[in-house]
């Protein structure tokens, strides 16, 4: 029983960290373009156009 005074607040403190986390990368922009970086990977950047 004495474990659990020990593992709820443990629980309580990383589930709030991870509440943390998840807001700070709502307001750094890290969710702007979910689409973006899929659709960069079918575009061919590489590749450049001759000059003739």
């Amino acid at each position: 029983m004495s474990v659990l005074l020990f593992l709820i607040p443990l629980a309580l403190v990383l589930g709030a960290g991870a509440l943390a986390a998840f807001f700070w990368a709502l307001t750094s922009g890290q969710f702007e373009d979910p689409d973006g970086a899929a659709e960069r990977i079918l575009l061919d950047d590489d590749l450049t156009p001759e000059d003739d």
